[in-house]
């Protein structure tokens, strides 16, 4: 997840919690459980990092999985590997069974986009208020904030849930494609479920957050299929796929501007040929978000319509297909409700603000999650970072108490409700 929007002050301004004057004390025991287990969560996240887990790592990521289901595990979880349904990574699920009525859910991921070796030339290190490391941010400290949330909670004696599950998977980076179903089924026999991306860095956007709403994502593929025939004696004879590619792709670039709730960028070409040779086939790849129902439906209409405009290579033949994946998220009433007691929470930190992001152009799990339309989701419980699938990315050390302040009141309020 990445790339999220400052709220504007209207916004901020038609959101803020109504009749809110003066905020409550905090709780000064959770408070002081979070000040202490700082140091710890900061040792967890330098282990964390130093295991690389690239969505393509493989043994990284099994590195990964049994570090976090063996501190499921030490906090006393009933835990489950799950297979995912595509690639060869697994589900961690941790299960607890409390003495109260509501059913809660955290989630957060265990990949990230770097490639192997990337420690060589992006190390873990402290400089100031900023912890640096690939991942760090999106999403190791959305698991360590779990982890130790989980672990003051249970040094308080709190059991007040009738289920408690924990589950991080090994592939959001590359669209939970073997995982999303999974988090979607559980999501469903949730009350709350509460998302651990992180919140952008005070240093972008002012102010801690959550976040109320994210794109679906979507996969576009326009094929061409052609002509094959010698490049330099007779490339006459041949009908160049590649060429009617690229001026399809031109004319389509601009189409999802007339589709509300449509994205599209062409991202990727495929000529699936040699040197010498006229190319037959031809394929591109094009990113699509969404953020409105059947959004995706009226994109492929409107490329098909286009692509029946007209070809620049005549005897071609052009298809358009749209592969829908991770659902969008949006927030919605009850969503509403848990970022307006995370305002609240906040605010007894000495009147700490927090910000409601309204949208983000990447996707995130808590569309699985609330797909259902069952559970109450918010996302970005995370701590603030930035830098996620770029150079340098860091999280700050101050957002780790108030994030793990803000969990552990979340939970012990939201079960008392």
């Amino acid at each position: 997840m990445k790339h999220l929007r400052t709220c504007t002050l209207a916004v901020l301004t038609a959101l803020a919690l109504p009749g809110m004057t003066r905020a409550a004390g905090p709780d000064e025991k959770l408070l002081a459980a979070a000040r202490a287990a700082q140091p710890a969560v900061i040792d967890s996240l330098r282990e964390m990092v130093a295991m690389e887990s690239g969505s393509g790592d493989a043994a990284g990521v099994a590195k990964m999985t049994d570090y976090v289901e063996a501190r499921l595990r030490a906090l006393g979880a009933v835990t489950e590997r799950i297979k995912a349904s595509k690639g060869a990574g697994e589900l961690v699920k941790g299960s607890f069974t409390g003495t109260g009525k509501k059913r809660f859910m955290l989630i957060a991921h265990m990949d990230t986009v770097y490639p192997s070796g990337i420690l060589a030339t992006q190390p873990y290190r402290l400089d100031g208020n900023r912890l640096y490391g690939p991942g760090i941010a999106d999403d190791k400290g959305g698991i360590a904030v779990i982890l130790h949330s989980l672990a003051i909670l249970q040094a308080a004696g709190w059991r007040d849930y009738a289920r408690l599950t924990v589950l991080f998977n090994p592939d959001e980076e590359v669209g939970s494609v073997g995982s999303g179903e999974t988090i979607a089924a559980l999501g469903a026999e949730q009350d709350v479920v509460l998302s651990y991306e992180p919140s952008p860095a005070k240093a972008m956007a002012k102010d801690e957050g959550v976040l109320l709403a994210a794109a679906g994502t979507a996969k576009a593929t326009l094929d061409v299929k052609g002509r094959s025939s010698h490049a330099g004696a007779a490339p006459e004879l041949g009908r160049n796929a590649l060429v009617e590619l690229a001026y399809q792709v031109l004319q389509t670039q601009d189409v999802a501007k007339s589709v509300p709730g449509a994205q599209l960028n062409w991202t990727m070409v495929d000529a699936i040929t040699t040197r010498n040779q006229i190319p037959e086939r031809a394929q591109a790849g094009a990113d699509v978000r969404l953020t409105l129902p059947g959004a995706d439906e009226r994109l492929l209409a409107a490329l098909r319509a286009k692509v029946a405009e007209g070809h620049r290579v005549p005897d071609t033949e052009v298809s358009v297909a749209i592969e829908v994946g991770r659902p969008p998220y949006a927030a919605g009433e009850r969503g509403l409700v848990l970022a307006k007691k995370a305002e609240a929470i906040y605010a007894e930190l000495d009147g700490r603000k927090l910000m409601f992001h309204p949208g983000t152009g990447g996707g995130t799990d808590a569309g699985y999650a609330g797909r259902s339309g069952k559970p109450a989701v918010l996302e970005a419980m995370g701590l603030a970072g930035w830098g996620y699938h770029a150079r340098d990315e860091y999280i700050e050390i101050d957002s780790i108490v108030p994030r793990l302040y803000l969990t552990t009141r979340m939970l012990s309020t939201l079960a008392r409700e």
